[in-house]
């Protein structure tokens, strides 16, 4: 079987694929990611191929596959907070409502003669109950927010504001798996 190489350091992809029962290996460019559009699913389709090709540049076949998530309110791009006042407006934008969460994927399947690539995104609706100012204040004295795109993770503490989601849950972890396991296999035969 052709080596399989994860083009991200995020320790939630990492798990993602051990969960699918993928043997895989880790490999991030230290390369400079440029964004050209505001579009959230085309900002996550345009890293996600920015990610897998660095990568594959540096290996001569294999299976790459590079990923970046984005949560969006109203078209709008939530990064990551720089601050304890920036994730409190952050999670108050998102308290009370629904927002979205983007995860762009790209596969590289490189061999000697031929690269075959493959991009697509997933957007999964989550919908977070109203929160008081009493409960984001002591959310954002945590931890979690800090380094996380939205400033939450639904994997997390956060968990207990989100009243349900539409969609792949795994998408907002950091990787569509049902998608991400369809395509692999319409794109190599005996991968599983």
């Amino acid at each position: 079987m052709k080596r399989v190489i994860l083009a991200s350091g995020s320790p939630r992809r990492k798990e993602i694929l051990e969960m699918m029962g993928i043997e895989f290996e880790v490999m991030v460019s230290d390369k400079e990611e440029v964004v050209t559009d505001t579009d959230p699913i085309l900002v996550t389709k345009e890293l996600s191929r920015q990610k897998a090709e660095a990568v594959a540049e540096e290996i001569e076949e294999g299976i790459v596959i590079g990923s970046d998530t984005v949560v969006s309110v109203d078209g709008k791009i939530l990064g990551k907070p720089v601050d304890k006042a920036d994730a409190l407006q952050m999670i108050d934008t998102l308290q009370g409502r629904s927002h979205m969460v983007y995860t762009g994927v790209t596969i590289i399947n490189k061999g000697k003669r031929v690269v075959e690539v493959e991009t697509f995104a997933e957007g999964t609706k989550v919908h977070v109950a109203k929160m008081t100012k009493e409960e984001m204040e002591a959310y954002c004295n945590t931890s979690e927010p800090y380094d996380k795109a939205g400033s939450y993770a639904v994997q997390g503490v956060f968990a207990k504001h989100i009243e349900g989601i539409e969609g792949d849950y795994f998408n907002v972890v950091g990787l569509p798996v049902h998608t991400l396991y369809e395509k692999l296999k319409d794109m190599i035969e005996s991968f599983f």
